[in-house]
């Protein structure tokens, strides 16, 4: 990836756009995934990154009382949000929000028993040392499960997205898309991530890509 920009976080001019989209899509994208996780991981401690503004570490307390969740992110404006809308649920001894970066995590060896991302891989500079982040603080049988990109961009009501903005909200979008077309998101193939899943510790895994979307599942 020589020679190519790549933006880890969610710029705070695009984070109001990027919390309407995301929320337009807690029916049809999160709740799913939410299910999936709490039918596999009835009870423990789930690390979630990338977490932006919150709404699938809410949308998986709210369906299992014994799972608790720290979510990260690299903006300090999506975790204010996600700070937000978690006291606004009333789940906030069930979930925590902060600011940290993903290839850098504060918690020590096996802290979680389970560790999810949605949407981030793609972003990363380094995805390998953010894998070996994941096989270090997750717990030995614990699983590490990421989907990217995330169903967001292709399930929300764009006319109706874009209906909500403000005049701010609207330059953003147009800086947002101007970006976008210049800095296409990086896309990994599935050998690709075999490599990087190996390279960071893990010998059980797998991997499905269905469209644009890469679903990987990780067994520490």
């Amino acid at each position: 990836m020589t020679g190519r920009i790549v933006i880890e976080r969610i710029p705070a001019l695009f984070a109001s756009i990027y919390e309407k989209a995301t929320r337009m899509v807690i029916e049809t994208y999160y709740r799913g995934v939410a299910e999936e996780v709490v039918s596999a991981f009835k009870s423990g401690l789930l690390l979630d990154l990338g977490t932006g503004p919150g709404y699938l570490p809410l949308e998986i307390v709210k369906r299992s009382p014994e799972i608790r969740i720290t979510g990260i992110d690299l903006s300090g404006k999506l975790i204010r949000m996600a700070q937000s809308n978690a006291l606004k649920a009333g789940v906030s001894d069930k979930v925590s929000f902060e600011a940290g970066n993903a290839a850098k995590l504060r918690f020590q060896d096996n802290s979680f028993d389970m560790v999810i991302s949605t949407g981030m891989l793609h972003m990363l500079k380094n995805p390998v040392r953010v894998l070996e982040e994941c096989y270090r603080v997750v717990k030995p049988g614990g699983e590490v499960w990421i989907y990217d990109p995330a169903r967001v961009g292709s399930q929300i009501n764009v006319k109706k997205w874009k209906a909500s903005f403000s005049a701010k909200e609207k330059l953003a979008y147009r800086l947002f898309t101007l970006y976008s077309r210049i800095h296409p998101p990086r896309t990994y193939d599935p050998e690709e991530i075999k490599e990087m899943v190996h390279t960071a510790g893990f010998k059980q895994y797998r991997i499905r890509k269905e469209g644009r979307e890469v679903e990987i599942k990780l067994r520490r």
